[in-house]
């Protein structure tokens, strides 16, 4: 395939589900449906070339200001996803996991994501994170409030408080960081994502709208990251 350097951990901002949808005059959610798939494929792609973690960023915690029928469509989309793909996630050693603030999804979508954490919990070929209902910033206050706790309580000095520590209250941890983000449709922003996890993070913007993205596009990121010289604040 001619990738040598592969990516432990990739992160991908999957946009222009509607632009996709719009250009061919149907609704938003004609969009999300084949963006489903894409996101399907980019994960199997991610485990075929050796990728540990895939991060996805399905559903931020402003994207609750759509349109209500189409957030109930999208809750809807995740949990036939999730039903329709935990063999084959079971079959091939694909670990869900998903990042956010699940407590607040519906209570429908909430049990089912729960349901495919448990059964896929101990597969290790490919990590695949789930952002639901998640942002970067909310991330970095649910982290700061365990260890505010933990000060509170006792347990912690403030000046015990490192990087490492902090680490361990993101959604990621155990993790490695990305190391290269994916952006489609145009778009040149992280948009909330993994903001702590992204500091040395490698990026690729392309035009390419999400629906659009199969594994040739993503065979190309990953050449083009197979390209990037990483010093990491070094000479």
């Amino acid at each position: 395939m001619g990738i040598e350097k592969i990516p432990r951990h990739v992160a991908i901002i999957m946009d222009g589900n509607g632009r996709w949808a719009k250009l061919r005059e149907k609704p938003r959610i004609f969009g999300h449906r084949k963006g489903v798939e894409r996101a399907k494929e980019a994960s199997e792609f991610a485990l075929e070339v050796g990728i540990e973690v895939l991060s996805l960023y399905a559903f931020s915690t402003e994207n609750w200001a759509r349109p209500k029928d189409e957030v109930e469509f999208l809750m809807t989309l995740l949990e036939n996803y999730l039903d329709k793909e935990l063999p084959t996630m079971v079959e091939k050693g694909i670990r869900f996991h998903p990042i956010g603030r699940i407590h607040q999804l519906p209570e429908s979508t909430r049990k089912k994501v729960l349901e495919t954490v448990k059964a896929t919990e101990k597969n290790d070929k490919l990590t695949l994170n789930l952002a639901l209902n998640y942002g970067g910033q909310a991330e970095l206050v649910d982290a700061f409030k365990s260890l505010a706790q933990m000060v509170l309580e006792g347990h912690l000095q403030p000046r015990e408080i490192q990087e490492k520590l902090v680490e361990e209250y993101l959604y990621t941890r155990g993790q490695p960081p990305p190391d290269l983000l994916i952006r489609t449709s145009g778009e040149r922003r992280i948009s909330n994502f993994l903001l702590w996890q992204m500091a040395y993070t490698e990026f690729y913007f392309t035009s390419t709208l999400w629906p659009d993205f199969d594994r040739a596009e993503f065979l190309k990121a990953l050449l083009d990251y197979q390209k990037r010289e990483r010093r990491f604040g070094g000479v």
